[in-house]
């Protein structure tokens, strides 16, 4: 028996040696190429140099290795603005000793396969956009020195078992929406086992057993109940803007604590349970025939000479291996194994609609009011409700991943929650697989887009007055967009095709363009979203994507051009609008020259105004851009949405005006 035991040992030794040397490597970088393919947006081009032809990562940007140059030890990508997922193949980079992704715009949820990293000092995460609960498989990183969660959007309660983290000296939690009570010490009946790499002897869990903890920040939470006791050394301000029961000013008000979402609780097992399950498993392996245990022996012998053959062929593979190694290379099995979670709570409060009753509506989806190589646009009518548009996202359901769900689910949320009068209302959604569909449904805006009345022959019915009131509803628009939403909510692309009018052309902002980037990771599209005219077009590559405030201030200045001068951003034979403009706008006796010439009258004051604040947006310096608050303060009070005496003496003035109102 002993002998067999060597062999068994010889023969797993020999395995383990085989697949290092074969492909673990290619583990690692294939981890990384994954973690670069659940990126949607690099605006500073950090991963430019992530060749995945390149079998060495160590030359990579934010890659670290270790001292023999044949194990990733270190990522570190910090504060580079990088929008997407976080990978759960990172918990394959096994020798992984930081993992520092602080300061971007990372959204999902933590894998849990990060707890696989029982190498992993340094985890820092914070400063993302990260929701869902922490999993309480980090209890698993056994080496972890410092956990940074800070400035997130988690929820859910905070796992006892990270007190089972020995060497933990440093735990930011603060600015999150976590709940439930700061874990000191009890009995759990939850092991956080899943991956075998940590068991601890006894049942003790919470913060109080993390006997190196000197650094803690639970700040700006749900936390209700008390500070543990054993955590009093830590300063009171680790623990102001929760609900906890003392008299501290620095609390949450009970309204906003009353509010919080509801605690949701890990599934637990018994241990004691599972204990009584594997002494039963072993006392029923013990019970084998003599021929059997014979038989084992033999086999065991055979299987161990040829490991034996294998452990010479590895050695010679490890010395003699090819530098060309392709570790992108996925096989099927491994790319439908692939496993993104989706938090189910995110739509809970959206109104999902079936793909039937969309297809009523909207005529069996013969009504086409618009088209993209992104998306359709369907008019329908809901039975015994309002008129509606419905977006349906064009991808085939081959190139739909488990990321583009859960972005796509991000997306409907942060559109539901939008609810002011200049904003395109989004009234629910529809997800379905057979057949895949992925719908948007908004309220219906019955006069279309406003570029489709600046350029295609309908500029006659957008008065000045009537343009002023449409310009002055596309900033109240944007000052609540980013002034009064937390975080606050930008347009992807600002332009006239994302301003919809009502019946009586009240402006309403809707963001369709969000979609362009995500998609054509998968599928590459061509030409543009909006429409085309004869001479001028509106390419979609020009500005680029305003994903920030900033951006959209710019984008909000080119705009107003556009409006008061009938011209689109940019045309073939004269260039961008803003060129162009330039040599009237800051020229009293030339700025006459920007406006539209199928305008007859316009006032001049408020020329004056568009053309001052056109210059404040698209100043170089966007630190010396106003706020859409100032600029919305400014036209509100400054352009005069009145008829004026002497336009209504005018007879042909007043016909026109009656015309196109």
């Amino acid at each position: 028996m002993r002998s067999y035991a060597s062999l068994q040992l010889l023969s797993v030794f020999s395995l383990l040696l085989f697949v290092t040397c074969d492909s673990f490597a290619r583990d690692e970088v294939w981890a990384l190429t994954a973690f670069k393919e659940a990126i949607y947006e690099d605006p500073h081009m950090v991963l430019s140099s992530w060749n995945a032809l390149d079998a060495d990562p160590c030359g990579w940007s934010g890659i670290s290795c270790s001292f023999a140059g044949d194990h990733v030890v270190k990522i570190n990508i910090t504060g580079y603005s990088l929008r997407g997922f976080l990978a759960p193949e990172l918990g394959q980079i096994k020798f992984l000793q930081q993992l520092i992704l602080h300061g971007n715009n990372l959204i999902g949820i933590i894998p849990k396969e990060l707890g696989m990293l029982k190498y992993l000092q340094v985890l820092d995460l914070g400063a993302n956009q990260l929701t869902g609960p922490i999993p309480p498989e980090i209890a698993n990183l056994i080496s972890v020195i410092k956990i940074n969660l800070q400035s997130n959007g988690l929820t859910g309660s905070l796992p006892p078992e990270l007190g089972n983290l020995k060497s933990l000296q440093e735990l930011r939690l603060d600015r999150n929406r976590l709940q439930g009570s700061v874990p000191a010490s009890s009995s759990s009946d939850f092991t956080s086992s899943a991956y075998g790499m940590y068991a601890s002897n006894t049942n003790l869990t919470g913060l109080c057993q993390a006997s190196e903890l000197k650094v803690a920040d639970f700040s700006y939470n749900f936390f209700t109940g008390s500070i543990p006791k054993c955590l009093g050394y830590l300063p009171s301000t680790s623990f102001q803007g929760n609900c906890l029961q003392n008299k501290d000013p620095r609390q949450r008000s009970s309204s906003l604590c009353d509010h919080a979402p509801p605690v949701r609780t890990p599934r637990t097992t018994n241990p004691k349970q599972q204990h009584a399950e594997d002494l039963s498993n072993q006392q029923r392996r013990a019970s084998k025939p003599a021929w059997l245990l014979a038989l084992e022996i033999v086999t065991g012998t055979m299987v161990g000479c040829l490991f034996l053959i294998a452990f010479i062929t590895a050695l010679q593979r490890c010395k003699d291996k090819s530098s060309l190694i392709i570790p992108w290379k996925k096989s099927s099995s491994q790319k439908d194994h692939v496993t993104v979670y989706i938090d189910s709570e995110m739509l809970k409060d959206v109104v999902r609609f079936s793909r039937m009753e969309l297809e009523v509506a909207c005529e069996d989806f013969s009504n086409i009011i618009g088209s993209s190589p992104d998306s359709l646009v369907y008019k329908g009518t809901v039975k015994g409700g309002p008129e509606i548009a419905v977006i349906s996202l064009c991808i085939k359901e081959e190139h739909w991943t488990g990321y583009l769900e859960l972005y796509f689910q991000r997306e409907v949320a942060d559109l539901a929650r939008l609810n002011n009068e200049n904003a395109g209302k989004l009234l629910g959604y529809c997800s379905e697989s057979t057949p895949f569909t992925r719908m948007l449904v908004f309220e219906y805006a019955s006069n279309g887009t406003l570029y489709e009345h600046l350029h295609y022959g309908e500029g006659c019915q957008l008065s000045w007055t009537r343009r002023m009131k449409i310009i002055i509803g596309i900033a109240r628009g944007l000052k609540y967009f980013h002034a009064e939403l937390d975080p606050p909510f930008t347009i992807s692309e600002l332009n006239s095709s994302s301003v919809y009018l009502t019946e009586d052309f009240s402006p309403k902002l809707v963001d369709f363009e969000s979609w362009k980037s995500i998609l054509a990771r998968s599928e590459k599209n061509s030409g543009s979203i909006g429409g085309q005219g004869a001479i001028c077009v509106l390419p979609n590559s020009l500005e680029g994507r305003h994903l920030d405030v900033q951006g959209n201030i710019y984008a909000f200045g080119v705009l107003l051009l556009e409006i008061i001068s009938g011209r689109p951003p940019h045309c073939k034979d004269k260039g961008r609008l803003v060129d162009w403009a330039k040599d009237f706008l800051e020229l009293p006796e030339a700025m006459a020259n920007v406006v539209d010439p199928e305008l007859k009258h316009f006032r001049f004051e408020d020329l004056n105004v568009i053309c001052e604040v056109v210059n404040l947006c698209i100043h170089p310096d966007p630190a010396k851009q106003p706020s859409m608050q100032e600029l919305s303060t400014i036209l509100e009070s400054r352009i005069d949405t009145t008829i004026p005496a002497d336009f209504k003496a005018s007879s042909l003035a007043w016909a026109e005006l009656a015309l196109s109102s």
